[in-house]
């Protein structure tokens, strides 16, 4: 009948296994989609600081348009 894998005592088919490799893959690229989400939102927000709010934490100006124009994907 073919091979069948366990997962804490529990018998899986293939069918099942392949169910549980795409729902973790669908969450792995969902976690992914987010932190890309967010990053693209926080180099937004730096590029909408003013010079004085860049000072007090730190930045130059282009430092600030370096980070904030990576791309979105660019972890």
């Amino acid at each position: 009948m073919g091979s069948i894998a366990t997962f804490s005592g529990v018998r899986l088919s293939r069918f099942q296994q392949a169910q549980l490799g795409m729902r973790i893959a669908v969450a792995r690229l969902s976690t992914r989609l987010v932190l890309i989400m967010q990053r693209r939102r926080t180099r937004r927000a730096l590029l909408s600081l003013t010079d004085d709010q860049l000072k007090d934490i730190g930045v130059s100006r282009a430092d600030a348009y370096h980070e904030g124009l990576r791309r979105p994907w660019d972890l």
